[in-house]
């Protein structure tokens, strides 16, 4: 099994890479996408179908058995026990207004726990990748958290959608984040955000719910770096997605100790 699992992994990062580089040459042309609203601040452009329609295409032509789970389109069931979850372009406002702040994510889930994931920052060219048991990776080169920081010396990233605009609750983790001394971040693609933590470049992301397309490549990503991840069933992240709380190893009781004070309801 250690081999599918492998063979998989290689062939994420593959297809990801490849999804990345279509999904570039839609963001050099950005102020010509065809865009529509599927809800508040929630926006689909061609570019993301497109994507998507490449990546099922690629996984289906190598691992016909596994099922897919994405955001644009209706899932595919599979026979292997693998389940691959993927996210086109996370960040799609960003890359309708041309800001480079998207990626393309993709994990795969087996026996409820995720055993890949892959982050591809196709902007700036680092793919980030992490298979269970085996580290995280920046292209070839091995990532890890920050260390030894306290919350006043670095940024916590905060997600924050249409989802959940209805609640106060972000505005109240904010407040006690300034409130402690730390600077709360944000920049539009949680993927990415949650990739910036295994690298290193954040303490760590608190967000009251994302999807498993945009969470679950990312959260292995941080543990395989070194950090800590609230505890999780993949499985029941596909079907209903759920709050996401990551930090370093230093910092995470800190960290869940927010979230818990600010998402009361």
């Amino acid at each position: 099994m250690a081999d599918e699992i492998a063979k998989r992994y290689a062939a994420a990062q593959t297809i990801a890479r490849e999804a990345g580089a279509l999904g570039l040459r839609y963001f050099n042309s950005f102020d010509t996408l065809t865009i529509e609203s599927k809800s508040h601040q929630d926006f689909v452009s061609e570019a993301d179908k497109n994507v998507e329609t490449l990546v099922r295409a690629a996984i289906a032509a190598a691992f016909p058995e596994d099922a897919i789970v994405g955001e644009e389109d209706a899932p595919t069931r599979g026979t292997s026990g693998f389940t691959w979850v993927i996210d086109p372009i996370d960040g799609t406002t960003n890359f309708i207004h041309g800001i480079p702040q998207w990626c393309v994510a993709i994990a795969i889930v087996q026996n409820a726990q995720t055993v890949v994931g892959v982050i591809h920052d196709a902007v700036h060219d680092e793919c980030n990748h992490a298979m269970r048991g085996a580290g995280a990776f920046c292209n070839d080169k091995p990532i890890r958290v920050l260390q030894g920081r306290p919350l006043t010396n670095g940024s916590l990233g905060v997600g924050f959608s249409g989802r959940t605009r209805a609640s106060g609750n972000v505005i109240t983790l904010i407040d006690l984040i300034t409130r402690a001394g730390g600077v709360f971040w944000r920049n539009g693609s949680g993927a990415l955000s949650l990739a910036y933590v295994a690298q290193g470049k954040l303490l760590g992301y608190v967000e009251e719910h994302m999807n498993a397309w945009d969470c679950l490549a990312g959260q292995l990503m941080i543990a395989e770096a070194g950090g800590k991840v609230e505890r999780q069933d993949a499985d029941e992240m596909i079907k209903n997605g759920g709050r996401v709380v990551v930090a370093t190893a230093e910092l995470f009781d800190e960290v869940q100790d927010l979230a818990n004070k600010s998402y009361t309801s």
